[in-house]
């Protein structure tokens, strides 16, 4: 519930709460001295349900300079004094955006101030000096998928550091035919060209030597759990 609060000189501010004395406590029919979080709710969509609640993850996601981009991202770019060039885009599934003169540019697995700096390079053959700014608008790449024999295979938000063992618990764990020594992490290579293929074995990161399988996720890697009952045909 969102409770709004004229505050007034004799309320106190303390971090990123407010401290009411007794007076405003009884204004307001509320214990003295309780903290309340000051500032605005949490953005949502006006008309409510799934689409409030993703803009309300996305606005979670803290985007620190050392952010790596990936597909579906919204950035802002500008170029100072050049209105035609500036303009918002979406990373692209092939990794890359479109921008006006210089044509595609690479943007997956690069911070925004490496990519600022190839556009600046690439635009100096048609302007002195150009000034460019990169802001992300929209975090829409912090996803993996865990597909095949788990019990809740889909599409789930990376919100902090995960590991494999971890993806696989968010999934909900194994199905009783799940291969769970056969597991198979796909993930972009350099740029999102290509697809590197990562195997892990549970039974060896649980009960032998093999934490360095357990490894730490990336956006879009795809988790995949063959079933024991699947025929694997030899290579000619």
């Amino acid at each position: 519930m969102n409770v709004k609060i004229v505050i007034s000189a004799s309320a106190l501010f303390v971090g990123s709460f407010v401290l009411l004395n007794g007076a405003m406590a009884d204004q307001l029919g509320l214990s003295p001295h309780i903290l309340l979080v000051a500032g605005p709710p949490p953005a949502a969509n006006p008309s409510g349900g799934r689409h409030g609640m993703e803009g309300a993850e996305k606005s979670s996601l803290t985007v620190t300079p050392d952010y790596i981009m990936g597909p579906e991202d919204v950035l802002e770019i500008t170029v100072w004094k050049n209105a035609d060039l500036s303009k918002q885009v979406q990373v692209r599934p092939d990794g890359r955006i479109s921008l006006p003169l210089i044509g595609d540019v690479s943007a997956v697995g690069r911070t925004a101030a490496q990519l600022t700096e190839e556009i600046s390079a690439r635009l100096k053959s048609y302007m002195e000096n150009p000034t460019v700014s990169i802001l992300v608008r929209e975090v829409n790449s912090y996803q993996i998928y865990v597909l095949g024999e788990v019990n809740a295979p889909g599409k789930y938000p990376l919100k902090s550091k995960t590991t494999l063992l971890q993806a696989i618990t968010i999934a909900h764990g194994f199905t009783q035919v799940a291969a769970r020594n056969k597991i198979v992490v796909f993930r972009f290579g350099k740029d999102g060209e290509g697809l590197n293929k990562i195997k892990a074995s549970y039974d060896d990161i649980v009960l032998r030597d093999g934490s360095d399988q357990n490894i730490e996720l990336k956006p879009g890697d795809q988790i995949v759990v063959p079933s024991e009952t699947m025929v694997v045909l030899p290579s000619r």
